[in-house]
């Protein structure tokens, strides 16, 4: 299988709401995002949340992930096989999560810090297993290492067996790629990659 991975880019957002609309969730997974949140601040989901009331929520997530795609806030890395998009990972600058975020994980780190953050990842049911997360993973290492970032940072949970929609990414993944555990607490671990 020859996967081929880009970085999200505006001209890509197609085969990004392609990918979350017709092939991310075919499992009955308990998810079901556009991978917005992350960017968001409280008040933008307090915002977002006051607006659904009389609407469709998936309606507004999308919309959201629409803005922040073309406002390149939304980034990280769209998997392909012969040409169809089957897989997702969330990876971006850490200063470019917020810092008063609606979620209790430390994302955030200031822009001094020049680490990138890998958020989540969502393969499509037919290609987990394949190598896809492990593929995802190292092109966004090599680009960290290219852009001049310190470490790639990731945030698994800890758990004691398989989870199908382990959309962290397991331990085991980061391990292979060289993280080491920087923290754990309450069942939520902090990995760390030093780049060269």
């Amino acid at each position: 299988m020859n996967i081929i991975i880009k970085p999200l880019t505006p001209k890509l957002s197609v085969d990004y709401f392609d990918f979350f609309e017709n092939r991310a969730f075919t499992d009955d997974s308990p998810y079901r995002c556009y991978c917005q949140v992350y960017q968001m601040s409280k008040e933008q989901q307090k915002a977002s949340l006051e607006s659904a009331q009389d609407a469709d929520m998936g309606k507004i997530a999308r919309e959201i992930a629409e803005r922040q795609i073309a406002d390149g806030v939304l980034r990280g890395y769209l998997a392909y096989v012969d040409g169809k998009s089957i897989g997702w990972c969330n990876a971006n600058d850490r200063a470019n999560y917020p810092a008063d975020a609606p979620y209790d994980v430390p994302f955030h780190a200031p822009a001094k810090a020049k680490e990138k953050a890998v958020i989540c990842f969502e393969i499509a049911p037919d290609y987990r297993g394949k190598g896809v997360a492990t593929a995802l993973l190292q092109q966004v290492i090599a680009d960290a290492e290219t852009e001049g970032y310190i470490a790639v940072v990731s945030f698994p949970k800890v758990r004691t067996e398989r989870f199908e929609w382990d959309f962290q990414g397991p331990i085991r993944l980061y391990e292979k790629a060289g993280f080491s555990k920087v923290s754990e607490k309450d069942g939520k671990m902090v990995m760390r990659k030093e780049l060269k």
